[in-house]
């Protein structure tokens, strides 16, 4: 009777697993295109990313896409391959690291050094449209440790076109506007 509980429960514990995607769902990376170019030269040595904050809309596992009238509708069956906070945060320091010149890790910070600088991203929308523009919003913070660089709060916006409207364009889309966030982060360092 017990063993018969266990197994009931089982299943009822697993339903809302199974409701979260199929297996036939396609799951897509959050990324970005390989850097090119030279680095830009800080006043940092060394960055400290906090987790990037995402808006409800960008931080679930689908993929989703703003409709003519505003709503916001699942792209497909596409969904994220990653957490998006996760790969967000983890692409950014990847993209800070390889553009600058200096090291960019995500927090916690891993070496007994602490970092130069603190990074602290915020972003308030991270969007597809039918449109066909992919659009990153929001706020950036740069505190100071070592007293360079000049601390300060920024807001930034980003567009960039989507040559169509499915899971793949959107994710190229999407890379390349975190590259261009990048770039205004970078900025903020120098």
């Amino acid at each position: 009777m017990i063993h018969m509980n266990m197994r009931a429960l089982a299943v009822v514990m697993a339903l809302p697993l199974a409701a979260c995607g199929s297996a036939d769902s396609a799951r897509y990376l959050i990324d970005a295109p390989a850097p090119t170019g030279a680095e830009t030269r800080v006043s940092v040595r060394s960055v400290e990313l906090r987790d990037v904050s995402l808006p409800s809309h960008a931080s679930g596992a689908e993929i989703l896409v703003r409709e003519e009238g505003g709503a916001l509708r699942p792209l497909g069956d596409a969904v994220w391959a990653d957490d998006p906070e996760r790969a967000v945060t983890g692409t950014l320091a990847q993209l800070l690291d390889d553009r600058s010149t200096a090291t960019v890790s995500a927090e916690p910070w891993p070496l007994l050094d602490g970092p130069s600088a603190r990074l602290d991203v915020r972003i308030d929308k991270m969007l597809a449209s039918v449109s066909g523009v992919f659009e990153i919003t929001g706020q950036a913070a740069v505190s100071a440790v070592d007293g360079r660089p000049r601390e300060r709060v920024e807001r930034f916006a980003i567009s960039v076109p989507i040559a169509e409207i499915s899971a793949a364009a959107v994710t190229e889309a999407q890379g390349r506007a975190l590259v261009a966030l990048s770039d205004e982060l970078i900025g903020l360092l120098r």
